[in-house]
């Protein structure tokens, strides 16, 4: 009887011990290939992002999402990770310089092309600067307070810079100028480019361009926004 006993007390331990192990098994993301990956149970963006060396504003970006807003994924759903359009621009920019450097050299009309390339480029930054002082010194109209957050143009493929913002077309028609003054102070002037996603579906939002490496840490915030007359 005791032997009977010590059995079915060693059996219960290690179904025990093996419901533990199970449980507390949570299965990585799956790896696609180089710049994909496959949503396992338990997965989150934070801990894919953790596991591919990226940020989690990246990663929304990346696949088309809100920064800070509510990321729901669900197993078996495939993930693009950033490097998927970084390569891409890497591998675009690499290709113009080496073709650059197996071109001949040009004779002096090249030469004189480049003087007035130069002069054309020093006449725009003249232009620009210009343009950007009598900016702040214009008349404003307060437009209310508006939701900010932010995205990166290169990380999404696009070559439109970082002096834009995107908008509802319909409250502010593209090439309106716009003073947004963040909660904590910052003040930006942008010039409406573009719509995004969030924007379009939100009169009462802006998707300011900026670099990754220079977007708050908060992600999303508010802001007085003004029309530059």
């Amino acid at each position: 009887m005791k032997k009977v006993l010590s059995i079915a007390l060693v059996s219960v331990m290690a179904l025990t011990a093996l419901g533990a192990t199970t449980a507390n098994t949570v299965d990585a993301a799956t790896t696609a290939d180089s710049t994909h990956v496959t949503v396992e149970k338990g997965d989150t963006y934070k801990s894919i992002a953790a596991e591919n060396n990226t940020t989690i504003s990246a990663l929304e970006q990346a696949n088309g999402r809100e920064v800070g807003g509510f990321d729901l994924i669900y197993p078996g759903e495939t993930i693009t990770l950033p490097s998927a359009t970084t390569d891409t621009t890497t591998d675009t920019t690499q290709a113009t310089t080496q073709s650059v450097a197996t071109e001949p050299a040009q004779t002096t009309q090249a030469t004189d092309t480049t003087a007035t390339d130069a002069t054309q480029t020093a006449t725009t930054d003249t232009t620009t600067q210009t343009a950007a002082t009598t900016q702040t010194t214009s008349t404003t109209s307060s437009q209310g307070t508006f939701k900010i957050s932010f995205y990166d143009p290169a990380v999404l493929g696009s070559n439109m810079g970082y002096s834009g913002v995107a908008a509802n077309l319909s409250v502010f028609p593209k090439g309106t100028q716009l003073k947004i003054t963040l909660a904590d102070g910052t003040v930006m002037y942008r010039t409406v480019n573009d719509t995004g996603t969030f924007a379009n579906t939100n009169s009462q939002q802006l998707d300011v361009a900026m670099p990754s490496s220079s977007i708050p840490s908060y992600g999303v915030t508010t802001a007085t926004v003004e029309v530059v007359a």
